[in-house]
């Protein structure tokens, strides 16, 4: 710098000059800096970023797989239905956030405002149903039942309905065929949620945002199969939002087709003559309680004896799972989660625990061989059995003198099985239980498979419950605070009992044991678990995982993928004890067996059939009937809550199902044209490669008329049921 002549001083241009050129310098070295930073250190980053920010991608989600019957009748498919879907995220930058828009929505669909709003508002906590549980950046179905002229009123008008689309649509169908809805064995289908998008993020079936999963039955157990793949196209686009031109495409694929066990036809009966059952049985008088039989639900169930496979599963109450499809309703959605309406979303052949009541007698008897009771001596069947001031009736009090295991099993004698019991309990120690105690009763009903879950692929199957010593500890344990504070002596009876089981709890005694042995006390189990047991008994001793899914059949027809039947267990019994059970249990549908009065014209030199009568009693409620029954090919289980005697309430029920499957009468007469099973092994069907099925028609199921359901006159004794039968 030039210092002036006159002052010596550098003049202040000058200075102002080199600040300026300095601070000029300094910015251009931070933008150098910076756009550095940006283009080559993370210039990859952001150029991803940039271009996918004009890339719109447009997703066309993959027709769901069918859901068949071993023929070939869709139990589950898709019908193309108009769509009227809401765009939350448009609605959402409106300034009244859309309120004005699903307003007029409602008008043109002809619901109510507030009806149109709870579709499209988000489930939270503090959000309850009827909401959306999907993404919320995804179109929210309105509803799946649009009419032409309302779809195309929408279309015409899009700037008085923005956000708002109407489209043709796959849709889910559940058709019932023949009147079988299966609702609870196939399930429902909702929208994916977030929090499943991540969790299957890296998997390799992942989720995404337009996504129906299932949510119950075999949707959610074969969803991975049914779902599909969705066809994503990525289009470029511009500011403006128009394509440049498209950047990527991923080819959807159709969802495969599931063939089941299940036969619809057979599904029909059982469904319409539980239903008929339960109705029938509500006219009838509880002797007990003098009310009629309320009989508010009941299970039944069909399964093939040498396989497992599941022909028929019905539960009651149940419900059209075609309410699911487009979004259910908050009336719906009420109706099925209620308490009036009794949770008709439960699968009680695979959820419904009651006591197993005298079918449970099987284990027992077979409990008492392993304890080294032959099954041929004789026992006494008395009209009670006493213990320590106590009395334990027989069924209606009535006794047979000494008689045989299976004879006890013919008349469903309780006292044999209570004296047995109890020997038990004493040899193993009793209230001091020996350390090598074998608990004969308790280890015969878990090698039965009871007390835990039979495998079948159906989601949220129950355990049931075993109450052997070491549960009896767990639950004293979860519970003795409680009754300790409960608990007063020399109180009321409810605290004089808290106060015996905060002392005494956990102990195993002699009348838990004895209750035991009928299948009593705190039994607990399930339908399903039952088939499996009698099932078993039925093909030699194997205990199969229960299954529905037969085959999975890939979209082209060209792969098949077996489900083949696993076991998951045997018997603990030998082949003896096996062959005396099923000639005791063949006693029962003979003369003077409880169930013979159901059994009447049976066919048993054609069809050997055997059957078990249960009437279990619950706390508080009218007893629950069980009826157990199996012949070479099948298994029928049905139990009816609250209502009333095994062979009075399901009995005939059971008796109409066997007529439909074997085409008897009540006589025997064998018609082959009636006769819906046992047949060959059903080929699968054959899937097309545009995915059509060619199936058999399934005519609905037409009851037999009173007259021809009554069962012919027993030769002697008239045909009403006999005093002390189950």
């Amino acid at each position: 710098m030039t210092k002036s002549p006159e002052t010596g001083r550098i003049p202040r241009v000058q200075i102002r000059l080199v600040i300026m050129q300095v601070l000029v310098f300094s910015m251009l070295c931070t933008l150098g800096g910076r756009l550095w930073y940006l283009q080559i250190r993370n210039g990859g980053e952001y150029y991803d970023e940039a271009k996918s920010n004009h890339v719109q991608r447009v997703v066309q989600p993959a027709v769901r797989g069918s859901i068949l019957d071993a023929r070939g009748v869709a139990l589950a498919d898709n019908e193309t239905r108009l769509v009227v879907s809401a765009s939350r995220t448009a609605l959402m930058k409106m300034k009244d956030k859309g309120k004005g828009v699903l307003t007029r929505l409602a008008g043109v669909l002809d619901m109510t405002p507030q009806e149109v709003m709870s579709k499209v508002r988000v489930c939270d906590s503090k959000t309850p149903p009827p909401c959306w549980n999907g993404s919320p950046y995804q179109p929210i179905p309105v509803t799946a039942e649009a009419t032409t002229q309302q779809a195309l009123q929408i279309r015409e008008r899009p700037e008085e309905y923005p956000g708002i689309t109407a489209e043709p649509t796959a849709v889910r169908r559940y058709p019932a065929p023949g009147g079988a809805r299966t609702a609870q064995a196939l399930g429902y289908l909702s929208p994916v949620t977030d929090e499943e998008i991540q969790k299957a993020k890296d998997t390799d079936s992942p989720h995404l945002r337009s996504d129906q999963v299932g949510r119950s039955g075999i949707e959610r157990t074969y969803d991975k199969y049914l779902r599909g793949k969705a066809e994503v196209t990525s289009y470029e686009v511009d500011n403006l939002g128009r394509v440049m031109g498209q950047t990527k495409s991923d080819r959807g694929v159709p969802g495969s087709t599931l063939v089941t066990s299940i036969d619809a036809r057979v599904q029909a009966v059982a469904e319409y003559e539980l239903q008929q059952a339960m109705k029938t049985v509500r006219h009838e008088t509880d002797n007990i309680t003098g009310r009629k039989y309320e009989a508010d639900s009941g299970a039944v169930v069909v399964m093939e004896a040498k396989t497992g496979r599941v022909v028929a599963m019905a539960s009651q109450p149940d419900y059209d799972p075609n309410a699911w499809v487009g979004g259910i309703s908050g009336k719906d959605y009420a109706k099925l989660t209620s308490k009036n309406s009794n949770y008709p979303l439960l699968n009680r052949a695979i959820q419904g625990q009651a006591p197993a009541g005298s079918i449970f007698k099987v284990v027992s008897a077979s409990a008492a061989v392993r304890a080294g009771y032959p099954f041929d001596n004789k026992y006494e069947c008395s009209s009670s059995y006493n213990m320590g001031g106590r009395s334990f009736a027989n069924f209606e009090s009535k006794g047979h003198g000494p008689i045989t295991l299976g004879e006890a099993l013919k008349f469903s004698c309780n006292t044999v099985f209570y004296a047995l019991g109890h020997k038990e309990w004493q040899r193993d120690g009793g209230l001091k239980p020996k350390k090598d105690a074998h608990d004969w009763f308790y280890r015969t009903a878990r090698e039965f498979g009871l007390g835990a879950v039979t495998g079948i692929d159906l989601p949220n199957e129950v355990t049931g419950r075993i109450p052997d010593r070491q549960w009896k500890k767990n639950f004293w344990k979860a519970n003795k605070d409680a009754w300790c504070k409960q608990g007063k002596k020399g109180g009321t009876y409810v605290e004089q009992i808290a106060y015996e089981n905060c002392l005494e709890g956990n102990q195993l005694k002699a009348f838990d044991s004895i209750n035991f042995a009928i299948g009593q006390g705190d039994v607990l189990v399930t339908p399903i678990q039952m088939a499996t047991a009698y099932a078993a008994i039925s093909n030699g001793g194997t205990l199969f995982d229960p299954t529905i899914g037969k085959a999975v059949i890939s979209p082209d027809g060209k792969r098949v993928d077996m489900i083949r039947p696993t076991a998951h267990g045997r018997l603990p019994v030998d082949a003896k004890t096996l062959a005396d059970l099923d000639k005791g249990l063949r006693m029962v549908v003979e003369p003077g067996g409880t169930a013979a009065w159901r059994f009447v014209g049976w066919p048993l030199d054609k069809v050997p059939l055997r059957a078990k009568t249960g009437t279990a009693q619950v706390y508080g409620k009218q007893t629950t009937s069980w009826l157990a029954t199996y012949t070479d090919d099948f298994v029928i289980v049905m139990t009816i809550s609250q209502g009333g005697t095994g062979s009075g309430a399901s009995g005939p029920a059971v008796r109409n199902i066997y007529n439909a499957m074997y085409g008897f009468d009540m006589e025997g007469n064998y018609d082959a044209d009636r006769a819906l099973l046992p047949a060959p092994e059903a080929k699968l069907p054959t899937v097309q490669p545009d995915g059509t099925i060619v199936a058999p028609e399934i005519k609905p199921y037409v009851p037999p008329s009173p007259e021809e359901s009554e069962p012919p006159a027993l030769a002697g004794p008239p045909a009403t049921r006999p005093a002390g039968h189950d």
